[in-house]
């Protein structure tokens, strides 16, 4: 190869290393959903419907994930974590399985990785209509029913404790 051959494909290499940069910052920090959130009533892994509706009053955590998806099994240990440290305040975290398998496949993964929250069967339609373009996806959804945060890739404990934190409604009582 010529030096000047040599010289376009670094130029060609850099150019394209900046376009994949570009494209995953802007990807991960784009808004996928605002306002309201979209409906979400699915089947669990026991098989009772759960609506996110029944939320009201508590901040949620909704986490869109699939069993074949290496950045959604290294953040598990955070999320379920997370979950932990606040089980006892208005939060709750609900997982979403897309395209994992049957329920008993869902279920052994779940209890394998230690996931203590709900977990959801994704029906297609739930993930097109909250518009997960990738996996995994994380939403926040504050005490009002309303979207405040999405994020897609893995999230770090650290980033969902801070954009969590305020959205954790104080208790009254025993109730939210």
């Amino acid at each position: 190869m010529t030096s000047r051959a040599q010289h376009v494909a670094k130029w060609a290499i850099l150019a394209l290393l900046v376009v994949v940069v570009a494209q995953v910052t802007f990807f991960q920090a784009s808004p996928h959903v605002r306002g309201p959130a979209p409906v979400l009533a699915l089947t669990d892994l026991r098989g009772t419907k759960v609506d996110l509706s029944a939320y009201r009053g508590k901040a949620v955590a909704v986490n869109f994930w699939a069993s074949w998806c290496e950045p959604c099994r290294a953040e598990l240990p955070d999320l379920v974590q997370v979950r932990e440290d606040h089980k006892s305040d208005c939060f709750e975290m609900l997982g979403v399985a897309v395209n994992s398998g049957e329920t008993a496949d869902v279920a052994a993964f779940a209890q394998k990785h230690g996931i203590t929250y709900p977990v959801l069967l994704d029906d297609d339609a739930t993930s097109e209509r909250w518009h997960v373009e990738g996996l995994p996806t994380t939403f926040l959804i504050d005490p009002k029913g309303n979207v405040t945060f999405s994020y897609s890739g893995a999230l770090s404990r650290g980033r969902l404790e801070r954009e969590l934190k305020p959205l954790i409604p104080p208790r009254v009582g025993a109730g939210c």
